[in-house]
C-alpha cells in the first residue's frame, strides 16, 4: 500500500509538471531576441545595398541568416506597429489605431503565451504604448519617446534615471538581464531602441562621424507633387520647410554661441550634465559657425538642412550597430548563438529626403517598407535572401511557431518559418493590406488612407475629409512620382485591385472605415472677437501653434472629450509659460460673458491652469478684473478633458479684453515628468 501511494504521488507530480509545461524540454526550444529600432529605413542598412552608411554588425545577421527585401508594416506609426507586433492583429482589432490611444494590455499577446509555456520574458527600451507592459517577467521601459541622454526608465513600475547614452544603456540592461536570467528556462527578450527617432542626437563619439561624408541628395528632394493628390501636397513633413533649426538641426543662436535656438522645447538638451553639454557644443561649434559664415539661403539652405538632418540620423545608427555587435559577441562568448533566434527590424520605414520628407505614416514605399534580418544557425542557412511579402503582422505567429506553441486562430498573421528554412512557401500571400488612421490628430497632417500592395502595383484610398484614389505602377515607377489612377489604360487593373482590396478588408474584418473616425469634429462658434487683433505676452510653441497667431479667436473650438486636442487648428500650446493674451476688439462691443477652454491630459504633461483671470478695458486701456476662477478639477486626474473657464458679467461695453492663465510651470513631484516643463493647452477665447 505504501509503495502504491508513493508511486501515485510521483505520477500526480509528473502530471502537474506536464500540464504546466506542455511544450518539449526547453533545451530543444530556441531563445528569442527581437531587436527593433525606431524609424530605421532599410536604405540605412548596408546589407540592403546602395546604402548611405555602413552597418557591419547588423549586416552580420544577414550574412549568417536571411534578409527580407519585401517586408512591410501595416500602419507606419510607432504605437500601432508595436501593438501589431504583440498581438499579431491589425490595429482595428487590437484597438491601437494611433499614438494617442492607450494600449489594452489585458488582451492576448505572444509574450503572455510564451510566459504561460515556461519561457522567461523581458521587455527593455522604448515601449510607447502608455499602459504598463504585461506578459513580461521583467520590464524596463523609457518614458514615452524617451531621451537620448540621461534617460528616465520605468522599471517594473519604479522611476529611475540612468546617466549616459540611451542606446548604450538599453544594450547594457539587455545583456545584464540575459546574464542573470533563470537558466532553467528558454528566454525571449524584446530589445527596443529609441534610435534613430527624432530629434536624432548621436552619442558624443559619433556626432562628427558623417561631417566629411558626401551623402547623395535624393533626386526628388525638391518634389513639387505635380502628379500626386491632395494628401501628398498637404503633408507637413518637409525637411526644408518643417524641421526646426534648433530642436531638430541643433543650430545655435550665433557664432561661438552654445545656446540652442529657442524655437521649440529644449528638454532634450537640458537633460545633459555640464560635461556632456561641453562636449556636445564643442562637436557642433565648427559646423555651426560655418553655417553663419556662409549664411545659406533658399535652395542652399534647403540642402544644408538635408545634410545636417542626415548626418545626425546616421550618427544615431552608429550606436545601434555597435549595440547589435556587442549582443552577437556576447551570445558567441556564452555559447548561446547556436540556439538563439536573433531578429532585427524597425517599427516602420522612414523618409530620408525622398520627396523632400522626413517621418513616415504614408503607404508610400519609404515608410511602408521595413528592414527585416533573421539569424538562427540551427535552422536558417547562411546568406539567404527572400522577396516574400512578409508583414509585421507575422512576427508573433512566427515566434510562437519556433517555440513549438500552437498559434491562436485569432491571430491574423502567418508564420514564415518555412520561408526562413527554404526560402519558399507554396501558399504565401501575393498582396498586403495597409490602414493608417492618425488624422487629423497628427502634427504632420497625413490624411487617413488604406490600400493594397501587390508585387507590381499599389492602390490607395484617401478618405474622411477627401475622397481620392491613387494608383502606382511600381515596376515602371518605383519612386511613386506619377499617380495613374485617372489613366484609362489602367481601368481594368483598377477594377481587379479594388476587388482584391475588398476581399482583403473582408478577410481582416476591416469593412467599416467610419468606425474610428473622430466622433466630435471641431465646430465653429460665434465669437465677437473674430477678426480682432490678439497680442500674446509669451510665444506659443510652433509645434502646437493652432495654425497661427489668431487661433485663440478664430471661431474654432475643440471638444470636451479632447478627440481633437492634437489638431493644430484648435489648440495653442505654451511650454512652462503662462497664457497672457490681450484682444483689441475691432470696435467697442457689449459683452455679457467671456470663456476659454484648456486641455487637461497629464499623461502628455498638459495640465489645466491653476487659475484664470479675466479683465476688460475701454479705449483708455485701463484694465479692471471682472473675475478670477481657480481650477476646480483634481490635478492628478488622468481623465483627458477640456476644462472650460467662464465669467459672466452684467452687460458692459469694452474695447479690450485680457485673459491670464497660470501655468503650473513644472510637472509636480508625483508626476512621471517631475521637474520638467509643464504644458498649457488653450482653446478659443469666446466673447459673447
Amino acid at each position: 500500500m505504501k509503495y502504491i501511494i508513493i508511486s501515485f504521488a510521483f505520477l500526480m507530480l509528473g502530471s502537474c509538471k506536464k500540464h504546466q509545461n506542455p511544450v518539449v524540454n526547453h533545451k530543444q526550444r530556441p531563445n528569442i531576441i527581437y531587436i527593433m529600432s525606431d524609424d530605421h529605413a532599410a536604405t540605412a542598412i548596408s546589407a540592403y545595398g546602395k546604402s548611405i552608411n555602413r552597418t557591419p554588425n547588423i549586416d552580420r545577421i544577414a550574412d549568417e541568416g536571411m534578409i527580407f527585401t519585401q517586408s512591410f508594416c501595416t500602419n507606419a506609426l510607432c504605437g500601432p506597429s508595436r501593438a501589431v507586433l504583440l498581438t499579431g492583429k491589425y490595429n482595428h482589432i487590437n484597438g491601437q489605431i494611433d499614438n494617442v490611444v492607450t494600449f489594452d494590455g489585458s488582451q492576448e499577446t505572444f509574450p503572455k503565451i510564451l510566459q504561460k509555456n515556461n519561457y522567461q520574458t523581458a521587455m527593455i527600451g522604448k515601449w510607447h504604448l502608455k499602459s504598463n507592459p504585461t506578459g513580461f517577467d521583467y520590464w524596463s521601459i523609457l518614458h514615452g519617446q524617451g531621451s537620448y541622454y540621461n534617460p528616465d526608465f520605468i522599471e517594473m513600475g519604479n522611476n529611475k534615471r540612468y546617466k549616459g547614452y540611451v542606446t548604450d544603456i538599453i544594450t547594457e540592461k539587455s545583456i545584464d538581464w540575459i546574464e542573470n536570467r533563470d537558466t532553467t528556462k528558454p528566454f525571449c527578450l524584446l530589445m527596443h531602441h529609441k534610435a534613430p527617432h527624432g530629434n536624432w542626437m548621436p552619442a558624443l563619439n559619433h556626432i562628427n562621424d558623417f561631417d566629411s561624408t558626401e551623402i547623395p541628395v535624393p533626386f526628388n528632394y525638391f518634389d513639387d507633387f505635380k502628379n500626386r493628390g491632395t494628401a501628398a501636397k498637404s503633408a507637413r513633413m518637409s525637411i526644408w520647410k518643417d524641421l526646426f533649426l534648433g530642436h531638430d538641426l541643433k543650430l545655435t543662436k550665433g557664432i561661438n554661441s552654445s545656446e540652442i535656438i529657442n524655437d521649440i522645447d529644449l528638454w532634450a538638451f537640458e537633460r545633459m550634465d555640464s560635461t556632456q553639454k561641453k562636449a556636445w557644443y564643442k562637436a557642433y561649434l565648427k559646423k555651426n559657425n560655418e553655417f553663419y559664415e556662409k549664411n545659406p539661403q533658399d535652395r542652399k539652405l534647403a540642402l544644408w538642412k538635408f545634410r545636417r538632418f542626415i548626418q545626425d540620423y546616421l550618427g544615431t545608427i552608429q550606436s545601434v550597430d555597435e549595440s547589435v555587435g556587442q549582443l552577437l559577441d556576447y551570445l558567441d562568448k556564452k555559447g548561446l548563438a547556436e540556439n538563439t533566434i536573433v531578429i532585427y527590424t524597425s517599427d516602420q520605414g522612414f523618409y530620408l529626403g525622398e520627396h523632400g520628407w522626413y517621418d513616415k505614416r504614408f503607404m508610400y514605399e519609404e515608410s511602408l517598407k521595413i528592414p527585416l534580418l533573421v539569424r538562427y544557425p540551427k535552422e536558417i542557412p547562411k546568406a539567404q535572401s527572400s522577396d516574400a511579402m512578409v508583414l509585421n503582422l507575422d512576427f508573433a505567429p512566427t515566434i510562437l511557431d519556433f517555440a513549438g506553441i500552437e498559434i491562436p486562430k485569432s491571430m491574423q498573421g502567418e508564420s514564415f518559418r518555412e520561408i526562413l528554412k527554404s526560402k519558399k512557401s507554396k501558399s504565401w500571400r501575393k498582396e498586403m493590406y495597409y490602414h493608417y488612421y492618425e488624422y487629423p490628430r497628427s502634427e504632420h497632417n497625413v490624411k487617413r488612407h488604406y490600400g493594397i500592395r501587390t508585387k507590381d502595383f499599389k492602390l490607395i484610398h484617401f478618405y474622411y475629409d477627401i475622397d481620392e484614389w491613387e494608383l502606382y505602377d511600381l515596376k515602371n515607377d518605383p519612386n511613386e512620382m506619377n499617380n495613374i489612377y485617372d489613366n484609362p489604360e489602367y481601368s481594368d487593373k483598377i477594377k481587379e485591385l479594388k476587388l482584391k482590396l475588398k476581399e482583403l478588408r473582408k478577410k481582416y474584418r476591416d469593412n467599416n472605415q467610419d468606425e474610428f473616425l473622430p466622433k466630435n469634429p471641431i465646430k465653429t462658434v460665434k465669437n465677437k472677437a473674430l477678426g480682432s487683433t490678439i497680442i500674446l505676452e509669451y510665444p506659443y510653441s510652433k509645434k502646437y501653434s493652432g495654425g497661427g497667431a489668431n487661433a485663440l479667436i478664430d471661431g474654432k473650438i475643440s471638444i470636451d472629450n479632447l478627440s481633437q486636442t492634437r489638431n493644430r487648428d484648435a489648440w495653442q500650446g505654451f511650454e512652462e509659460k503662462d497664457l497672457i493674451a490681450i484682444i483689441e476688439l475691432k470696435q467697442p462691443v457689449e459683452i455679457d460673458s467671456i470663456s476659454i477652454g484648456f486641455a487637461h491630459m497629464i499623461n502628455s504633461w498638459i495640465f489645466a491652469p491653476e487659475w484664470v483671470e479675466f479683465y476688460i478695458a475701454g479705449k483708455d486701456k485701463k484694465f479692471k478684473s471682472i473675475g478670477k476662477i481657480n481650477r476646480d478639477i483634481d490635478l492628478k486626474s488622468t481623465v483627458e478633458q477640456r476644462v472650460p473657464y467662464t465669467v459672466k458679467i452684467p452687460e458692459t461695453t469694452a474695447k479690450y479684453i485680457k485673459v491670464v492663465a497660470k501655468n503650473i510651470t513644472k510637472c509636480p513631484p508625483w508626476h512621471k515628468g517631475a521637474g520638467y516643463k509643464a504644458w498649457l493647452f488653450a482653446d478659443e477665447i469666446i466673447v459673447n
